[in-house]
């Protein structure tokens, strides 16, 4: 393949890797404002917008790792800057690409940020229905590992180590 074939095609990668990013990062946004407004419909539809464009993500990267294959290089960070230093010697591209890892760092974030969300919601329902249920009389409390441990009730304090 010619280099600039490969930059062609490595760019537009880039540009829809962009652009995809772009509605994600605005998809996981507008996630997180319907979760906080308890938008249970509008939240299933936005799921749904969330999914098609991983989707999109996930088929831009299969395309990248086929090029990586079709070039005989790694799909690893490092073939992917071999490939750039061989069909990017102004190193246009590597910016970019940079600029595609930050925004993906910046949607796992956001997607965390749901998630802790939706867990917090999760917790304080569960709870909720060891009221209605009774088994609420367990004491629910942080045990050596970070995570809820049920003891039962007591006046004494107990201390695990």
């Amino acid at each position: 393949m010619d280099p600039f074939v490969c930059f062609e095609h490595f760019e537009k990668l880039l540009t829809e890797e962009a652009n995809a990013l772009t509605r994600l990062e605005e998809l996981l946004d507008r996630e997180h404002d319907l979760l906080v407004a308890n938008e249970v419909d509008e939240l299933e539809r936005a799921g749904e917008a969330r999914q098609m464009c991983i989707g999109e993500l996930m088929r831009i990267e299969d395309e990248r790792r086929s090029l990586c294959r079709m070039m005989n290089v790694t799909a690893d960070v490092a073939g992917l800057e071999r490939l750039l230093s061989w069909c990017d010697p102004t190193g246009s591209l590597k910016t970019r690409w940079a600029a595609c890892a930050d925004r993906a760092g910046r949607c796992r974030a956001a997607n965390d940020r749901n998630g802790a969300l939706v867990v917090a919601r999760m917790k304080k329902v569960e709870g909720m229905l060891d009221v209605l249920t009774g088994k609420a009389s367990a004491t629910k409390v942080y045990g050596k590992q970070g995570t809820y441990e049920a003891s039962a009730r007591s006046s004494r304090v107990q201390v695990t180590v």
